[in-house]
């Protein structure tokens, strides 16, 4: 392994929370990250693709072969905003789910 494998990227060292995040992060048991990355929906996993899609580009690969060519900064901000777009639409399912479970109350 080289030594770059365990630095910090910029992007989550500019500040002391960014650091507190990312000590937690690599804290995180494999098993508790694979539980995390498992999306609980068919629909937030087609959300999560269409935004990647977005964040990469939208050339379809049916019509072309995309290859896609970056450094490790910019891949970890593309991951970065993929795990924050995972979180947003995770707190949205589960409001959801509350607000169902609220109308199924107030309607018995």
């Amino acid at each position: 392994m080289n030594e770059t494998s365990n630095q910090v990227p910029e992007f989550l060292s500019s500040n002391a929370d960014a650091g507190m995040l990312w000590q937690y992060v690599q804290s995180l048991s494999p098993e508790a990250i694979a539980q995390l990355s498992k999306p609980t929906s068919p629909e937030v996993m087609q959300v999560m693709e269409r935004n990647i899609i977005g964040l990469l580009g939208g050339l379809s690969p049916e019509g072309f072969e995309v290859t896609i060519t970056t450094n490790r900064e910019n891949l970890g901000r593309l991951l970065a905003s993929a795990i924050m777009s995972g979180y947003f639409l995770r707190n949205v399912e589960q409001r959801m789910a509350f607000e169902k479970s609220m109308q199924a109350i107030e309607t018995e």
